[in-house]
């Protein structure tokens, strides 16, 4: 069983969290430049084996598509030529920010680091992570 990868795309920063083999655990993995993502994304499926790749698409409160879709979608496309035999999903990105911020202040965070953006990505593309195996897991039930 290959791992689940998912990604917070932003316009400048891009978090990424990926699940254990097994496909039990997610955790926040890195956060990278936006221009620098598909360098990354060769050099970490090299190495690990990675079934499906989850990105986080920002929809409105009334099921439309964000405006930041002009970006996504272009990513979208490229991420699908290029790795065309890898699992490519979108995943409802709502309030996931705003989540993190959350977590970052129940979980003791001084101020400072809750100001730190890229902190803010990789918590958001975890919970995109953890959010869509826990839609996959009741989906199969």
């Amino acid at each position: 069983m290959g791992r689940i990868l998912s990604i917070d795309y932003g316009q400048k920063r891009v978090g990424i969290a990926v699940t254990d083999s097994l496909q039990i655990i997610a955790s926040g993995l890195t956060t990278v430049h936006s221009k620098d993502i598909f360098v990354f994304l060769e050099d970490y499926l090299s190495k690990e084996d990675v079934e499906t790749i989850v990105v986080g698409y920002p929809v409105t409160l009334k099921n439309e598509g964000a405006q930041s879709l002009r970006f996504i979608n272009p990513f979208l496309k490229k991420l699908e030529k290029k790795f065309h035999d890898i699992n490519i999903e979108i995943y409802d990105e709502r309030f996931t920010s705003k989540l993190a911020k959350i977590a970052m202040i129940e979980g003791g965070m001084k101020k400072k680091n809750r100001q730190n953006k890229a902190l803010t990505d990789k918590i958001a593309a975890t919970i995109i992570l953890q959010s869509y195996m826990e839609f996959k897991k009741n989906k199969f039930r």
